[in-house]
């Protein structure tokens, strides 16, 4: 089933049955195909074909950015890969919200779904209740690394916990009221804009990441041709792209290939 062709009946479902099949199996208000270009929605997909066998934890449903869609379709690229499923994700094409291609993949997967275990949908499954325990999930991670990062700020600065304690207004002994409202409206003024200046060097630094990740992703694309893909400087880059340990630099084994070559033809 992996290996639908084009002609068939599969690519003729139109865009409005393919939303409302979706919407009504997991529990969606999607109006446009280009809506699900983040590849949470066929994650969920397959999580509802085969329950347990997608790591519903890794699914980000608020996935914006390029760089968070294509985690999304990695998950799902690899549930295909552990269940034998044949079928290449065009994740550089999906990402850009194209329309035409989300309807042909979303076809595709539909007709899939379908094909398991006759057409026979879980009934038991509650679409709802795995996205909200995704979401829990998710919170309870971000609020532990939040504590963790507090706590580390704290032991390495221990000012930082009595800065709280004022905000707060959480003291020891006896204080002016009037002198703890001043002080404490100031810091509130003071960290307010503090905050609104790490939001925006956030902001930037998100934009420059996604810049230099299409980047990277172009690189990986073009290496990945068929005129260039056992070319040994494309060999050579694309074992700097997938090098796994971030500790260790690829560059001196990548050095290699463009080497090896060059004494190949010499010989």
């Amino acid at each position: 089933m992996a290996n639908i062709g084009i002609m068939d009946s599969a690519y003729f479902v139109g865009r409005n049955e393919l939303l409302s099949w979706i919407n009504a199996r997991l529990h969606l208000n999607l109006t446009r195909i280009e809506e699900a270009a983040s590849g949470a929605v066929q994650c969920q997909m397959m999580d509802m074909t085969y329950p347990g066998a997608v790591p519903m934890h890794k699914v980000n449903f608020d996935a914006k950015t390029e760089y968070d869609m294509i985690q999304n379709y990695k998950v799902l690229q690899d549930v295909f890969n552990k269940l034998k499923i044949d079928k290449h994700i065009e994740v550089n094409r999906l990402v850009k919200g194209r329309p035409l291609d989300n309807l042909e993949f979303l076809q595709w997967l539909k007709r899939y779904c379908e094909s398991v275990n006759g057409g026979i949908m879980n009934e038991n499954y509650n679409a709802l209740d795995r996205r909200s325990k995704v979401g829990k999930e998710r919170n309870v991670k971000g609020s532990q690394r939040y504590a963790k990062s507090l706590q580390t700020n704290n032991c390495h600065n221990p000012g930082l916990g009595e800065d709280i304690t004022r905000i707060t207004g959480i003291k020891q002994g006896r204080s002016s009221p009037v002198m703890g409202v001043v002080n404490s409206s100031a810091e509130i003024q003071a960290l307010s804009k503090e905050v609104t200046d790490l939001k925006l060097s956030v902001d930037h630094l998100e934009k420059e990441r996604d810049f230099y990740f299409a980047k990277l992703r172009d690189i990986e694309i073009l290496c990945q041709t068929p005129e260039l893909d056992n070319v040994p400087m494309a060999v050579a880059v694309k074992k700097i792209l997938y090098a796994a340990d971030a500790r260790e630099s690829a560059l001196a084994e990548a050095q290699e290939f463009p080497s090896e070559s060059v004494d190949g033809s010499e010989g």
